[in-house]
């Protein structure tokens, strides 16, 4: 089973960056898609980015597009999101996600507990 520990998340001011850390242990981290979700205080969880298990691919969700990078280290079995030009809009809890195969914005396998950002002046 896959363990999954999010670290990073801060209060950042607007157009500010922040990195996020999702550290795995327990399971063999190159065989999994690792996924970024958020939830906004009052709205429902979203889909945010992926990378595929070898690195080669990666996703974004409309809103960060441009903004965001989602990379991984399979040697320290960990994944980031490298978070850029931060709005308002982006604050939420960030969760981790991880799935056995391809990419998906809905399927996940194992999930992190979340780290918060705050984007405010």
């Amino acid at each position: 089973q896959l363990q999954l520990v999010e670290s990073g998340g801060d209060l950042v001011t607007p157009g500010g960056s922040t990195r996020l850390t999702c550290a795995a242990s327990g399971s063999t981290f190159d065989h999994y898609s690792i996924g970024w979700f958020r939830q906004a205080p009052g709205k429902e969880r979203e889909w945010v980015s992926c990378i595929s298990s070898s690195g080669q691919t990666t996703t974004y969700a409309d809103p960060v597009k441009g903004r965001f990078t989602i990379s991984r280290d399979n040697a320290k079995s960990a994944a980031y999101l490298e978070m850029n030009s931060l709005q308002r809009e982006d604050t939420a809890v960030y969760y981790c996600a991880a799935r056995v195969g391809y990419c998906s914005a809905v399927l996940v396998d194992y999930w992190g507990k979340g780290t918060l950002v705050t984007v405010s002046s």
